[in-house]
């Protein structure tokens, strides 16, 4: 069985192989060196035995605060400081049969909006694309997993936390009961094909339930059957003239998949069942994700002003050139080779779940 232990330099969870006296961080590069446990006292206690594939994992109710970092050598990744903290994923999985165009697009275009409309300190942002020269950032399925612990990690309350992801989505079929249509939504890492994909059980441990009260968390996800991906307790589902009710999607098992207080609102592609269209149609100049074209539009306009507002002028947007989605084909393609689906012509929707319903036409939007 693999151990956990604590980075001893930005407090991230780190897998021990068995034996090894120490290890290297992946996002900070401070080496851990592991004392012998008949000389010291035990570890502190914060790990259970919850499963989560093979390793064994469960987010401290609050995360430890980092130690302060006073200098960022060349190579490190920000740390965890500030008001703002953003984790920005474009996968265009080049040179496979999986290849999307727009993807690494829609991770820059995220990247200067929140510089510049949302004043998201540049050096709080890391950037997982495959363009990246740094092995620790590219977007591959331990970097990514890193990636989400770093983004909570130490989060004080009034602090805004943004996860982005434009890539490849697919479902697959659940065995515990916690999923109200028998499928998990998985998000697919650029090295999906041999290390496999990140669940939804996972994604929801990681940023959502260890996040505080006065925390908030804005997950933007660009993906096929992504409207679930962050298992969240609650789905709003909203009809072509605006009207909505909020799904309970609380897993029959009973098992909590929200917070620890805090609060988490996801934008999502399109519905479970539903693909996302990666094309160049709307932006008429260069590829993107139809949904992350949306959103950034709806801010652009000056239309994000509810949460309710912002769903419906997404949904305009998309619904407005569907006749020209293209991309579309290609990515339901995509799915029927991941999930088997024979399905194909699907439109999207972008989806809204959170933590807790509330009035979206009342609740303004911010970041």
């Amino acid at each position: 069985m693999l151990m956990l232990v604590d980075c001893s330099g930005c407090r991230t969870p780190l897998q021990l192989p068995p034996g090894a006296k120490s290890i290297r961080c992946a996002l900070c590069q401070a080496i851990t060196r592991i004392a012998d446990p008949r000389t010291g006292p035990p570890p502190p206690p914060n790990y259970s035995s919850t499963s989560f594939n093979n390793y064994h994992y469960v987010p401290p109710q609050v995360p430890p605060p980092p130690p302060p970092i006073h200098t960022q050598p060349s190579g490190q990744i920000p740390s965890a400081h500030g008001r703002k903290r953003a984790v920005i994923c474009g996968i265009s999985y080049r040179n496979s049969r999986h290849e999307l165009k727009g993807c690494i697009n829609d991770a820059k275009y995220m990247k200067y909006m929140l510089i510049n409309r949302f004043k998201f300190p540049e050096s709080s942002i890391l950037m997982l694309t495959e363009e990246e020269t740094d092995p620790y950032r590219l977007p591959t399925k331990h970097n990514m997993r890193m990636a989400m612990y770093w983004l909570v990690q130490g989060c004080q309350p009034g602090d805004s936390l943004l996860f982005h992801f434009s890539g490849h989505g697919s479902q697959q079929r659940n065995y515990t009961g916690d999923e109200i249509d028998g499928f998990d939504e998985t998000l697919c890492p650029v090295d999906f094909e041999t290390q496999g994909m990140i669940i939804d059980d996972e994604v929801n441990a990681t940023i959502v339930r260890p996040l505080p009260r006065g925390v908030k968390l804005h997950a933007i996800i660009d993906a096929c059957h992504s409207g679930t991906v962050l298992d969240l307790p609650f789905l709003c589902r909203m009809d072509r003239t605006g009207k909505y009710v909020w799904e309970d999607h609380r897993p029959p098992s009973g098992t909590w998949k929200g917070t620890n207080g805090g609060e988490v609102i996801s934008f999502s592609g399109c519905d479970d069942h539903q693909t996302s269209a990666d094309t160049a149609a709307l932006s008429k100049v260069t590829s993107t994700g139809a949904m992350t074209f949306s959103f950034i539009q709806a801010i652009e306009r000056g239309e994000a002003t509810t949460y309710g507002n912002m769903l419906t002028a997404m949904r305009s947007t998309i619904r407005s050139s569907d006749n020209d989605l293209g991309g579309g084909v290609v990515t339901s393609l995509l799915s029927m080779l991941l999930t088997g689906s024979t399905s194909s012509g699907l439109r999207q929707e972008p989806q809204l779940t959170a933590n807790e319903p509330f009035d979206v036409y009342s609740k303004r939007f911010s970041i």
